[in-house]
């Protein structure tokens, strides 16, 4: 049996993030051959992760790339707000979504791309036993343009691309790149503050719409309006609706005088041609997700409070 050194455990450490003792083990086990041992790690880091795949993972990081004319946003989470501060999550989250903006937005897919010789789905398990906490690609979203300018914006940012809320904006326009880019990132910003749920009324839910217009119709008919009337009253209700969930019609959150139609068509001056706003997609982390009271990082944070 070969012997194992401190410095061969050191080594094996450094490479992988993996415990003195795990790393001690898995060289007397593979009789000192480092790369034999890192393949032991991972094998036994898939265990690890099998074992802690059911722990609330609602934390973690949005990661925004972006590559010409398409941008990707992806959701990567884990169980404390604590990993979103490690360099290795940071790295994976940034892996993510490299790989997501060379294979499109479908987590199967993301997680069956390859990074050198290992899956997006090996190096989310590595990072798991490494780590030691569950983590997940929950979610991805891509938009792109013909012609024209992808506009990102990070908010809560811990690192380039990384942060707690994400947003992508896709601006069709022939006008000129960096002035697009310029005006991308304040629409982002402004999408990461006020919310829209879709470009304009008509990429809005039908059902969404329906249910809007029924409020309103029983609340006209509460207050004894004409049934003859309460249709055209409700179609002007729904102007009041629309400036608060679709982009375009929303105030402007840098001049809440106009609207974002009405700062986009001015800007189209410095731009150099037309714009037109074809999608976007805001993430915020963990939104969705339930959070029992007792989860992981609840337990973490009680017990250092009690030292």
């Amino acid at each position: 049996m070969a012997n194992v050194t401190a410095q061969m455990v050191k080594e094996l450490r450094d490479k992988t993030g993996a415990g003195m003792m795990d790393c001690k083990a898995a060289l007397s086990d593979t009789n000192a051959d480092m790369e034999a041992a890192v393949d032991w790690l991972r094998k036994k880091g898939l265990s690890k992760a099998a074992k802690k795949a059911g722990r609330i993972a609602a934390e973690g990081l949005i990661g925004v790339a972006i590559g010409g004319l398409k941008g990707v946003v992806v959701e990567v989470n884990s169980e404390t707000d604590f990993v979103a501060r490690n360099e290795q999550f940071q790295g994976l989250v940034r892996m993510i979504a490299d790989v997501a903006l060379d294979v499109g937005p479908d987590v199967e897919a993301i997680k069956a791309g390859k990074v050198g010789d290992r899956t997006i789905n090996d190096a989310i398990n590595s990072a798991i036993a490494t780590i030691g906490e569950n983590m997940s690609l929950r979610r991805a979203a891509q938009v792109s343009v013909e012609a024209g300018a992808v506009g990102n914006y990070v908010h809560n940012w811990v690192s380039e691309g990384l942060g707690k809320i994400g947003v992508i904006v896709a601006l069709e326009s022939p006008g000129q790149k960096d002035e697009l880019l310029a005006l991308g990132r304040l629409i982002a910003q402004h999408i990461a503050a006020s919310k829209p749920q879709a470009v304009d009324p008509s990429g809005l839910d039908p059902q969404l719409v329906a249910r809007e217009k029924d409020i309103l119709a029983d609340k006209f008919r509460a207050q004894g309006k004409p049934e003859a009337m309460i249709a055209k009253i409700v179609e002007s209700g729904l102007k009041t609706f629309y400036k608060e969930v679709c982009l375009l019609d929303q105030p402007y959150i840098r001049e809440p005088d106009k609207s974002v139609a009405q700062a986009i068509k001015e800007a189209e001056g410095k731009v150099g041609g037309a714009i037109k706003v074809t999608g976007f997609v805001c993430y915020s982390l963990g939104e969705g997700i339930d959070r029992p009271d007792n989860d992981f990082g609840g337990e973490v944070a009680a017990m250092a409070g009690k030292r």
